[in-house]
C-alpha cells in the first residue's frame, strides 16, 4: 500500500489542529462573553471568592493579585500567587467566579501535594529549555538527516517531553476544576441555576487543554513518521 506523503501528513494535521483550536478558542470566548455578563448573588468579585476559598482551605501564604491581559489567569507555585485577569479580579460573574476558584483549585492542590502537579512543576524547566531549542533541532534535522540523524532524534526527544508534559497538565486542570465546582457549590456561591453555568465555562476551558494535548501527539507522531523513514 502506498504511503501517506510526509508534507501532505503534515499539513493534514497542521491544518486540522489549527482548526479544531480555533473553534475551541471561539467557543471558550462565546462561554466567557456570555458568562461574564451574569452576575453572582453574594456579589463577590473574583478576588473576593479567590480569597474565600484560599482561607477555607487554611491557605495563609498564597496571595491573590491582578494580572493583565485576557483569559490570563493561572496559580504560580513557585511564587505562590493566584494571578487574575483584570476582569475576573474586579468582576462579580459567574465567569469571574469559576476562573477564580479553578486557579485556587490549582493552590489547593499545591497544598496538598497532588502527585500530577508535581510532576509538571518538574517539567517546566525542560520544557522552557525545549520550547527555545527544539524547532531548530528539528529542523536542522530534518536538513541533515541522512548525515547526521541524531540531530532529529535528540529534538523529537525534547519535543516528546513538551507532549508529555500537555498530557499531565490534563488531569491537573480537571482536578482543580472538580475541586473548584465542589467547592463553590458547598460554600453557596453557586446554586442550582449558577452551578451549571460554573460548570460549563471551566468545561469549555478544558477543551483548550484536550486541543493541546491531541496537537502535540499529532506533532509528535508526524516527527516520529519522518524520522522513521529517513532511508
Amino acid at each position: 500500500m502506498e504511503q501517506a506523503n510526509p508534507v501532505s501528513l503534515y499539513w493534514i494535521i497542521f491544518l486540522g489542529t489549527a482548526l479544531l483550536s480555533w473553534l475551541v478558542q471561539a467557543l471558550l470566548q462565546s462561554k466567557f462573553k456570555k458568562y461574564s455578563k451574569i452576575r453572582i448573588s453574594s456579589g463577590l468579585t473574583g478576588a473576593d471568592v479567590a480569597r474565600k476559598m484560599l482561607a477555607e482551605n487554611n491557605i495563609t501564604d498564597v496571595v491573590v493579585s491582578s494580572a493583565r491581559g485576557v483569559l490570563s489567569d493561572h496559580y504560580n507555585p513557585a511564587t505562590r500567587t493566584v494571578n487574575l485577569s483584570e476582569s475576573v479580579y474586579s468582576g462579580n460573574s459567574i465567569m469571574a467566579a469559576a476562573v477564580a476558584a479553578h486557579e485556587c483549585g490549582h493552590a489547593v492542590q499545591h497544598a496538598n501535594g497532588y502527585a500530577p502537579l508535581k510532576m509538571r512543576s518538574a517539567l517546566v524547566p525542560v520544557v522552557n529549555f525545549a520550547s527555545q531549542w527544539v524547532m531548530w533541532l528539528i529542523l536542522g534535522g530534518m536538513l541533515l538527516i541522512n548525515v547526521f540523524p541524531q540531530l532529529m532524534l535528540f529534538g523529537i526527544i525534547l519535543f516528546a517531553l513538551t507532549t508529555l508534559f500537555s498530557i499531565i497538565t490534563l488531569p491537573v486542570e480537571i482536578n482543580a476544576s472538580r475541586r473548584a465546582l465542589a467547592w463553590l457549590s458547598h460554600s453557596g456561591i453557586t446554586n442550582y441555576e449558577t452551578y451549571p453555568m460554573a460548570q460549563d465555562a471551566l468545561k469549555s476551558a478544558a477543551y483548550t487543554y484536550i486541543v493541546a494535548a491531541i496537537s502535540s501527539l499529532a506533532t509528535l507522531f508526524y516527527y516520529i513518521t519522518l524520522f522513521s523513514r529517513r532511508n
